[in-house]
Protein backbone atom coordinates (compact mmCIF):
# COMPACT_ATOMS: atom_id res chain seq x y z
CA UNK A 1 0.00 0.00 0.00
CA UNK A 2 1.78 3.38 -0.97
CA UNK A 3 1.50 5.45 2.05
CA UNK A 4 3.00 9.23 2.29
CA UNK A 5 3.39 10.54 6.25
CA UNK A 6 4.87 13.72 7.53
CA UNK A 7 8.47 13.32 9.05
CA UNK A 8 8.40 11.31 12.23
CA UNK A 9 4.77 11.55 12.57
CA UNK A 10 4.35 9.84 15.87
CA UNK A 11 5.85 12.63 17.38
CA UNK A 12 3.05 15.06 16.00
CA UNK A 13 0.19 16.47 18.29
CA UNK A 14 -2.82 16.77 16.17
CA UNK A 15 -2.75 19.65 14.44
CA UNK A 16 -4.98 21.07 11.19
CA UNK A 17 -3.04 19.18 8.72
CA UNK A 18 -3.29 15.49 7.28
CA UNK A 19 -0.29 13.47 8.71
CA UNK A 20 -1.06 10.70 6.61
CA UNK A 21 -2.06 9.63 2.94
CA UNK A 22 -2.73 6.02 1.12
CA UNK A 23 -3.73 5.52 -2.65
CA UNK A 24 -5.70 2.82 -2.36
CA UNK A 25 -9.13 4.32 -4.29
CA UNK A 26 -8.56 4.51 -7.81
CA UNK A 27 -9.11 8.37 -7.63
CA UNK A 28 -5.96 8.27 -5.19
CA UNK A 29 -4.03 5.97 -7.41
CA UNK A 30 -4.61 8.52 -10.36
CA UNK A 31 -3.41 11.35 -8.47
CA UNK A 32 0.00 9.63 -7.59
CA UNK A 33 0.38 8.65 -11.50
CA UNK A 34 -0.11 12.63 -12.15
CA UNK A 35 2.49 13.22 -9.32
CA UNK A 36 5.18 10.83 -10.45
CA UNK A 37 4.21 13.00 -13.85
CA UNK A 38 5.04 16.12 -12.88
CA UNK A 39 7.72 15.92 -10.29
CA UNK A 40 10.63 15.48 -12.63
CA UNK A 41 9.69 19.28 -13.64
CA UNK A 42 10.87 22.45 -12.35
CA UNK A 43 7.39 24.00 -13.12
CA UNK A 44 5.44 26.21 -10.57
CA UNK A 45 2.22 23.82 -9.21
CA UNK A 46 -0.24 24.69 -7.66
CA UNK A 47 -2.21 22.21 -5.07
CA UNK A 48 -5.71 22.47 -4.74
CA UNK A 49 -8.64 21.00 -2.09
CA UNK A 50 -9.76 21.28 0.86
CA UNK A 51 -8.69 21.55 4.51
CA UNK A 52 -6.96 18.68 4.94
CA UNK A 53 -6.80 16.53 2.26
CA UNK A 54 -3.13 16.14 2.15
CA UNK A 55 -1.79 19.00 0.34
CA UNK A 56 1.63 19.12 1.77
CA UNK A 57 2.29 15.52 1.93
CA UNK A 58 2.00 15.37 -1.72
CA UNK A 59 4.26 18.76 -2.04
CA UNK A 60 6.54 16.34 0.43
CA UNK A 61 6.44 13.68 -2.45
CA UNK A 62 6.46 15.91 -5.21
CA UNK A 63 10.22 17.23 -3.71
CA UNK A 64 11.50 13.40 -2.52
CA UNK A 65 10.57 12.60 -6.58
CA UNK A 66 12.12 15.35 -7.92
CA UNK A 67 15.95 15.81 -8.88
CA UNK A 68 15.92 18.63 -5.95
CA UNK A 69 15.57 16.00 -3.33
CA UNK A 70 18.96 16.59 -1.90
CA UNK A 71 18.50 20.23 -1.34
CA UNK A 72 15.82 22.12 1.50
CA UNK A 73 11.89 21.27 1.67
CA UNK A 74 10.56 25.13 3.54
CA UNK A 75 6.91 24.22 4.08
CA UNK A 76 5.24 28.03 5.12
CA UNK A 77 1.12 28.27 6.17
CA UNK A 78 0.86 31.63 4.66
CA UNK A 79 -2.32 31.87 6.88
CA UNK A 80 -0.44 31.51 9.98
CA UNK A 81 1.56 35.18 10.13
CA UNK A 82 -0.01 38.32 10.32
CA UNK A 83 0.50 40.85 7.67
CA UNK A 84 2.92 42.73 9.27
CA UNK A 85 5.38 39.51 9.74
CA UNK A 86 4.91 37.65 7.08
CA UNK A 87 7.01 39.72 4.59
CA UNK A 88 9.74 39.44 6.43
CA UNK A 89 9.17 35.78 6.92
CA UNK A 90 9.03 35.71 3.09
CA UNK A 91 11.37 37.90 1.54
CA UNK A 92 14.15 38.25 4.97
CA UNK A 93 15.01 41.42 6.03
CA UNK A 94 18.43 43.47 7.21
CA UNK A 95 19.74 44.71 10.55
CA UNK A 96 17.87 47.52 11.70
CA UNK A 97 14.98 47.40 8.89
CA UNK A 98 12.37 48.18 11.04
CA UNK A 99 12.11 48.19 14.89
CA UNK A 100 13.03 45.24 16.31
CA UNK A 101 15.35 44.02 13.67
CA UNK A 102 18.38 43.24 16.06
CA UNK A 103 20.01 40.73 13.51
CA UNK A 104 19.80 40.39 9.43
CA UNK A 105 17.66 37.30 8.72
CA UNK A 106 17.01 35.06 5.69
CA UNK A 107 13.53 34.38 4.07
CA UNK A 108 11.95 31.35 3.32
CA UNK A 109 12.98 32.07 -0.05
CA UNK A 110 16.71 32.39 0.75
CA UNK A 111 16.04 29.04 2.80
CA UNK A 112 14.81 26.94 0.22
CA UNK A 113 17.48 27.54 -2.28
CA UNK A 114 18.25 24.98 -4.32
CA UNK A 115 15.14 23.11 -3.28
CA UNK A 116 11.52 23.46 -2.75
CA UNK A 117 9.36 26.21 -1.32
CA UNK A 118 5.86 24.99 -0.35
CA UNK A 119 3.37 28.03 0.25
CA UNK A 120 0.10 26.77 1.62
CA UNK A 121 -3.34 29.69 1.86
CA UNK A 122 -1.47 31.23 -0.30
CA UNK A 123 -4.41 32.95 -0.95
CA UNK A 124 -4.49 34.56 2.72
CA UNK A 125 -1.76 36.40 1.21
CA UNK A 126 -2.82 40.47 0.88
CA UNK A 127 -2.99 42.44 -2.92
CA UNK A 128 0.24 44.34 -1.74
CA UNK A 129 2.49 40.98 -0.64
CA UNK A 130 1.07 39.21 -4.36
CA UNK A 131 2.92 41.93 -6.64
CA UNK A 132 6.16 40.90 -4.40
CA UNK A 133 5.72 37.99 -4.63
CA UNK A 134 4.56 38.37 -8.83
CA UNK A 135 7.87 39.72 -8.62
CA UNK A 136 10.16 37.56 -7.52
CA UNK A 137 8.50 34.46 -9.86
CA UNK A 138 9.34 36.48 -12.51
CA UNK A 139 12.88 38.01 -11.57
CA UNK A 140 13.98 34.86 -9.74
CA UNK A 141 15.41 37.08 -7.24
CA UNK A 142 14.84 38.21 -3.45
CA UNK A 143 15.39 41.71 -2.00
CA UNK A 144 15.44 41.75 2.16
CA UNK A 145 13.55 44.55 3.74
CA UNK A 146 15.63 47.18 4.22
CA UNK A 147 18.43 46.30 1.53
CA UNK A 148 18.64 47.32 -2.16
CA UNK A 149 20.57 44.23 -3.07
CA UNK A 150 18.58 41.89 -5.05
CA UNK A 151 19.57 38.05 -4.19
CA UNK A 152 19.26 35.26 -7.02
CA UNK A 153 17.24 32.19 -6.09
CA UNK A 154 16.91 28.98 -7.23
CA UNK A 155 13.49 27.33 -6.08
CA UNK A 156 10.50 25.42 -7.15
CA UNK A 157 7.55 26.64 -5.89
CA UNK A 158 4.74 24.69 -4.94
CA UNK A 159 1.84 26.60 -3.58
CA UNK A 160 -1.77 25.11 -2.21
CA UNK A 161 -4.98 26.69 -1.30
CA UNK A 162 -8.82 25.41 -0.36
CA UNK A 163 -10.22 28.46 -1.77
CA UNK A 164 -11.51 28.50 -5.47
CA UNK A 165 -8.31 30.95 -6.80
CA UNK A 166 -10.59 31.89 -9.83
CA UNK A 167 -13.85 32.91 -7.50
CA UNK A 168 -10.97 35.48 -5.90
CA UNK A 169 -10.01 36.49 -9.00
CA UNK A 170 -13.10 37.51 -10.40
CA UNK A 171 -13.69 38.80 -6.79
CA UNK A 172 -10.71 41.35 -7.09
CA UNK A 173 -9.42 39.32 -4.00
CA UNK A 174 -6.54 37.47 -6.03
CA UNK A 175 -4.18 38.93 -8.89
CA UNK A 176 -4.99 37.47 -12.35
CA UNK A 177 -1.54 37.98 -13.08
CA UNK A 178 -0.15 35.69 -10.10
CA UNK A 179 -2.82 33.04 -10.65
CA UNK A 180 -1.67 32.64 -13.91
CA UNK A 181 1.57 32.67 -13.30
CA UNK A 182 1.04 30.09 -10.27
CA UNK A 183 -1.46 27.51 -12.52
CA UNK A 184 1.03 26.46 -14.40
CA UNK A 185 0.55 23.02 -13.51
CA UNK A 186 -2.10 22.12 -11.65
CA UNK A 187 -3.14 18.94 -8.96
CA UNK A 188 -6.08 18.81 -7.40
CA UNK A 189 -6.88 16.49 -4.56
CA UNK A 190 -10.53 15.42 -3.86
CA UNK A 191 -11.96 15.12 -0.92
CA UNK A 192 -11.93 11.87 1.79
CA UNK A 193 -16.25 11.33 0.77
CA UNK A 194 -14.81 11.31 -2.87
CA UNK A 195 -11.97 8.27 -2.47
CA UNK A 196 -13.42 5.82 -0.07
CA UNK A 197 -11.39 3.57 -1.12
CA UNK A 198 -8.67 5.25 1.09
CA UNK A 199 -11.17 5.46 4.37
CA UNK A 200 -9.96 2.00 5.83
CA UNK A 201 -6.71 1.65 4.98
CA UNK A 202 -5.80 5.21 6.70
CA UNK A 203 -7.92 3.99 9.45
CA UNK A 204 -5.31 1.41 10.34
CA UNK A 205 -2.71 2.94 9.76
CA UNK A 206 -3.78 5.52 12.65
CA UNK A 207 -5.09 2.89 14.76
CA UNK A 208 -1.25 1.33 14.81
CA UNK A 209 0.29 4.82 15.10
CA UNK A 210 -2.09 5.83 18.04
CA UNK A 211 -1.70 2.15 19.92
CA UNK A 212 1.96 2.63 19.74
CA UNK A 213 1.79 6.22 21.24
CA UNK A 214 -0.85 5.50 23.96
CA UNK A 215 1.35 1.74 24.64
CA UNK A 216 -1.67 -0.20 24.14
CA UNK A 217 -2.36 -3.49 21.30
CA UNK A 218 -3.91 -2.51 18.04
CA UNK A 219 -7.66 -2.69 18.11
CA UNK A 220 -9.96 -3.95 15.49
CA UNK A 221 -12.90 -2.50 13.91
CA UNK A 222 -16.07 -4.09 14.02
CA UNK A 223 -18.00 -4.36 10.76
CA UNK A 224 -20.60 -1.62 12.52
CA UNK A 225 -17.81 0.76 12.99
CA UNK A 226 -16.66 0.36 9.37
CA UNK A 227 -19.45 0.64 7.93
CA UNK A 228 -20.14 3.88 10.30
CA UNK A 229 -16.82 5.29 8.92
CA UNK A 230 -17.51 4.70 5.16
CA UNK A 231 -21.02 6.20 5.52
CA UNK A 232 -19.73 9.81 7.15
CA UNK A 233 -19.02 12.77 4.80
CA UNK A 234 -15.92 13.48 6.68
CA UNK A 235 -15.92 17.17 6.16
CA UNK A 236 -12.72 17.46 7.83
CA UNK A 237 -10.98 14.77 5.49
CA UNK A 238 -8.12 13.25 6.53
CA UNK A 239 -7.02 14.92 10.02
CA UNK A 240 -10.84 14.69 11.06
CA UNK A 241 -10.66 10.48 10.55
CA UNK A 242 -7.32 11.06 12.70
CA UNK A 243 -8.78 12.96 15.24
CA UNK A 244 -11.75 10.32 15.30
CA UNK A 245 -9.58 7.34 15.91
CA UNK A 246 -7.49 8.98 18.08
CA UNK A 247 -10.50 9.30 20.45
CA UNK A 248 -11.64 5.56 20.20
CA UNK A 249 -8.75 4.11 21.13
CA UNK A 250 -8.82 6.23 23.89
CA UNK A 251 -12.82 5.22 25.06
CA UNK A 252 -12.39 1.81 23.84
CA UNK A 253 -12.69 -1.41 25.62
CA UNK A 254 -10.93 -4.52 25.08
CA UNK A 255 -9.56 -4.89 21.53
CA UNK A 256 -12.02 -3.42 19.41
CA UNK A 257 -13.93 -0.39 18.50
CA UNK A 258 -16.76 -0.03 18.02
CA UNK A 259 -19.72 2.24 16.21
CA UNK A 260 -20.53 4.13 19.71
CA UNK A 261 -16.50 5.12 19.88
CA UNK A 262 -16.75 7.03 17.19
CA UNK A 263 -17.03 10.36 17.50
CA UNK A 264 -17.68 12.23 14.44
CA UNK A 265 -18.57 15.91 14.02
CA UNK A 266 -22.38 16.65 12.94
CA UNK A 267 -21.01 19.60 10.39
CA UNK A 268 -21.82 19.22 6.77
CA UNK A 269 -18.87 19.42 3.83
CA UNK A 270 -19.48 22.91 1.89
CA UNK A 271 -19.74 21.26 -1.66
CA UNK A 272 -22.96 19.47 -0.23
CA UNK A 273 -25.10 22.92 0.54
CA UNK A 274 -25.81 24.53 -2.59
CA UNK A 275 -28.64 27.39 -3.28
CA UNK A 276 -31.59 26.46 -4.76
CA UNK A 277 -32.50 27.06 -8.29
CA UNK A 278 -33.98 30.46 -8.96
CA UNK A 279 -37.26 29.12 -9.84
CA UNK A 280 -37.56 27.47 -6.37
CA UNK A 281 -35.98 30.52 -4.29
CA UNK A 282 -39.58 31.67 -3.38
CA UNK A 283 -40.92 28.24 -2.06
CA UNK A 284 -40.90 27.36 1.31
CA UNK A 285 -36.84 25.83 2.50
CA UNK A 286 -38.44 23.00 3.68
CA UNK A 287 -39.43 21.75 0.28
CA UNK A 288 -36.38 22.68 -1.30
CA UNK A 289 -33.66 21.12 1.48
CA UNK A 290 -34.19 17.78 2.99
CA UNK A 291 -32.91 17.42 6.43
CA UNK A 292 -29.64 15.25 7.04
CA UNK A 293 -29.91 13.04 9.84
CA UNK A 294 -27.17 15.25 11.58
CA UNK A 295 -29.54 18.32 11.08
CA UNK A 296 -32.03 16.19 12.41
CA UNK A 297 -30.04 14.97 15.60
CA UNK A 298 -29.02 18.82 15.93
CA UNK A 299 -32.66 20.17 15.87
CA UNK A 300 -33.74 17.12 18.59
CA UNK A 301 -31.30 18.24 20.68
CA UNK A 302 -32.46 22.05 20.53
CA UNK A 303 -35.77 21.01 21.20
CA UNK A 304 -35.01 19.20 24.42
CA UNK A 305 -33.16 22.39 25.85
CA UNK A 306 -35.83 24.26 24.34
CA UNK A 307 -38.05 22.74 26.81
CA UNK A 308 -35.77 23.37 29.71
CA UNK A 309 -36.83 27.10 29.40
CA UNK A 310 -33.06 28.09 30.51
CA UNK A 311 -32.26 31.31 31.25
CA UNK A 312 -29.83 33.24 28.50
CA UNK A 313 -30.05 29.96 26.21
CA UNK A 314 -28.83 32.10 23.27
CA UNK A 315 -25.48 32.55 25.32
CA UNK A 316 -24.67 29.09 26.16
CA UNK A 317 -25.84 28.11 22.68
CA UNK A 318 -23.27 30.89 21.35
CA UNK A 319 -20.53 29.74 23.62
CA UNK A 320 -20.52 26.09 23.57
CA UNK A 321 -20.47 26.35 19.83
CA UNK A 322 -17.47 28.56 20.06
CA UNK A 323 -15.70 26.83 22.61
CA UNK A 324 -15.65 23.56 20.98
CA UNK A 325 -14.86 25.00 17.84
CA UNK A 326 -11.86 26.36 19.03
CA UNK A 327 -10.34 22.81 20.78
CA UNK A 328 -11.51 21.24 17.66
CA UNK A 329 -9.02 23.80 15.63
CA UNK A 330 -6.68 23.03 18.49
CA UNK A 331 -6.73 26.42 19.74
CA UNK A 332 -5.94 28.00 16.64
CA UNK A 333 -8.13 31.04 16.29
CA UNK A 334 -7.88 31.97 12.32
CA UNK A 335 -8.98 28.19 11.45
CA UNK A 336 -11.86 28.32 14.17
CA UNK A 337 -13.00 31.69 12.35
CA UNK A 338 -12.81 29.88 9.26
CA UNK A 339 -14.45 26.98 10.42
CA UNK A 340 -17.17 29.08 11.71
CA UNK A 341 -17.69 31.47 9.15
CA UNK A 342 -16.83 34.79 11.32
CA UNK A 343 -14.69 37.23 11.44
CA UNK A 344 -11.24 36.00 13.57
CA UNK A 345 -11.96 39.54 15.58
CA UNK A 346 -15.03 37.56 16.64
CA UNK A 347 -13.92 34.69 17.51
CA UNK A 348 -11.37 36.59 20.14
CA UNK A 349 -13.81 38.88 21.42
CA UNK A 350 -16.04 35.65 22.49
CA UNK A 351 -13.08 33.72 23.48
CA UNK A 352 -11.69 36.16 25.79
CA UNK A 353 -15.41 37.11 27.01
CA UNK A 354 -15.68 33.76 27.95
CA UNK A 355 -12.44 33.43 29.33
CA UNK A 356 -11.05 30.52 27.08
CA UNK A 357 -8.21 32.83 26.46
CA UNK A 358 -7.04 33.54 29.86
CA UNK A 359 -7.77 29.64 30.56
CA UNK A 360 -5.53 28.78 28.02
CA UNK A 361 -2.72 31.32 28.91
CA UNK A 362 -2.81 30.37 33.01
CA UNK A 363 -2.38 26.34 31.28
CA UNK A 364 0.72 27.17 29.39
CA UNK A 365 2.01 29.42 32.15
CA UNK A 366 1.84 27.18 34.49
CA UNK A 367 3.24 24.10 32.00
CA UNK A 368 6.28 26.49 31.38
CA UNK A 369 7.13 26.78 35.16
CA UNK A 370 6.63 23.22 35.45
CA UNK A 371 9.33 22.68 32.96
CA UNK A 372 11.63 25.40 34.13
CA UNK A 373 11.37 23.94 37.62
CA UNK A 374 11.99 20.42 36.51
CA UNK A 375 14.76 21.47 33.88
CA UNK A 376 16.61 24.56 34.76
CA UNK A 377 19.74 24.30 37.62
CA UNK A 378 18.67 27.47 38.11
CA UNK A 379 15.24 26.55 40.04
CA UNK A 380 16.99 24.67 42.81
Amino acid sequence: MPLLTLPNPGALALSLRAKALVFEDPRSQAILDRIRQLSPSDATLLVTGETGTGKELVARHIHALSHRRGRPFVAVNCGAWSESLVESELFGHEKGAFTGATTSKAGWFEAADGGTLFLDEIGDLSLPLQVKLLRVLQEREVVRLGSRQPIPIDVRLIAATNVDLEEAVTARKFREDLFYRLNVATLSLPPLRERPGDILPLARYFIDLYARRLGAAPAALTTEAAARLLEHPWPGNIRELENAIHHALLVCKGSQIVAADLRLTALQPKSASSSPPPSERGTPVASQVRPTPQAASLEGALLALFEQNLPNLHEQIEETIIRTAYRYCDRNQLQTARLLGISRNIVRARLAQFGELARYRASRGVAARAAFGAGDPRST
